[in-house]
């Protein structure tokens, strides 16, 4: 009862903070729908990432085929259908799941680095495919986009066609602020999901595999199934953030597809703490925070950023900072990661736990004073 309790209260917490981002992220420029959205976005794709690679342990270089897969199938529901998010979104995970059961069945005959290679190929492949192959499906390199003529059978068998195409809850069109905390909702229903997918024998299993598959074996247990429907399961889970992706911004390119963005989950997830439940949320907003804050610096922005300096100074510091934002923001980015990997190997997340941790004993130190005996 205790456990479940706090799980709860983490639950409550991690909700309110998501839901109040406009206000305690807007002192540091980020408090805009757009880029709120991408947090809550790839907080999701990094969350079934960490299912996977956290829990069992299997590092996949592919995921990315699985957010590609998710964004082309919700535009097409969105072409065919209707402009009703929540088909699209399950027709995205649903898609998602099957080409992972189809990957996963193949890539998991192998394990450690093999099975990494062999997700990395399968989402170059897709990739390609995406890119040149199937341009009747995908549309090439121009993208698959919503436009007028499109059927949307649903929508005009109902009299409620979207002429503007744009997705829609409902009658709630999905931009700016209700665009957020549609992405938002579904945030805190993914990890609610995570969490209770720790805590079942399901998760227990994921991580005694990661502790010693082979002596799992030995014991009788058959490893592949769950490893599968771990696979399967963070399959999904991209499936939906793709899905996202078309519903916030109603087009899909084979560029999701890339390895980059199958690397950039997993920077996320080890930046945040590989195998806990807030890491994963925590490296996709950091990343993503660089990624649209930092690389819109310049040097007049760095220049009004340092206007309290004298000017000799001024010109120094800019000259030393300005390489590592605009175009440059990557290589704050590397250095980050540096850090963390070498000082905080556990992430973000155990940096937040030595703190915790040495308050704790402060706290215990000083409460444990010693008493006098009135001698």
């Amino acid at each position: 009862m205790s456990s479940s309790r706090s799980d709860y209260l983490l639950l409550a917490i991690f909700a309110l903070a998501i839901l109040t981002m406009p206000i305690w992220l807007a002192p540091i420029g980020a408090g805009y729908p757009d880029i709120l959205q991408k947090f809550a976005i790839f907080g999701i794709f990094a969350l079934g990432f960490n299912i996977l690679f956290g829990f069992s342990g299997y590092l996949s270089f592919g995921h990315a085929a699985f957010l590609g897969t998710g964004s082309y199938a919700a535009v097409w529901m969105f072409k065919l259908l209707s402009m009703n998010a929540v088909i699209a979104l399950v027709f995205a995970i649903v898609v998602a799941g099957v080409f992972a059961l189809l990957i996963g069945y193949v890539s998991l005959r192998r394990s450690g680095i093999y099975f990494s290679i062999l997700t990395l190929a399968f989402a170059q492949m897709s990739y390609n495919l995406a890119y040149s192959v199937l341009t009747p499906i995908t549309n090439g390199e121009t993208g698959l986009q919503v436009s007028g003529s499109d059927p949307r059978i649903l929508d005009h068998m109902f009299g409620s066609p979207s002429g503007r195409g744009v997705p829609d809850f409902f009658g709630i069109e999905l931009q700016g602020w209700p665009g957020f905390y549609f992405c938002a909702i579904l945030l805190i229903l993914a990890f609610f999901v995570t969490m209770r997918i720790r805590n079942s024998t399901f998760g227990l299993m994921l991580f005694a595999i990661k502790s010693n598959q082979n002596r799992m074996n030995y014991t009788g247990f058959a490893t592949r199934p769950y490893l599968l429907a771990a696979f399967v399961i963070s399959g999904m889970y991209a499936g939906l953030a793709g899905g996202l992706l078309a519903v916030t911004d109603p087009l899909a390119g084979a560029d999701r597809m890339q390895w980059t963005a199958s690397g950039e989950v997993v920077l996320m997830t080890i930046l945040g703490g590989v195998g806990t439940l807030l890491g994963p949320v925590i490296g996709a907003a950091v990343m993503k925070y660089l990624e649209q804050i930092f690389s819109s610096f310049n040097e007049g922005v760095l220049h009004r950023t340092f206007d309290f300096l004298p000017h000799g100074l001024q010109e120094f510091m800019v000259t030393i900072t300005s390489p590592f934002v605009g175009e440059g923001w990557q290589l704050t980015l590397g250095l980050l990661f540096m850090i963390v990997v070498i000082f905080l190997p556990g992430g973000i997340m155990e940096g937040v736990r030595r703190i915790s941790h040495r308050f704790r004993r402060g706290r215990g130190e000083t409460n444990a004073a010693p008493a006098h005996d009135g001698h």
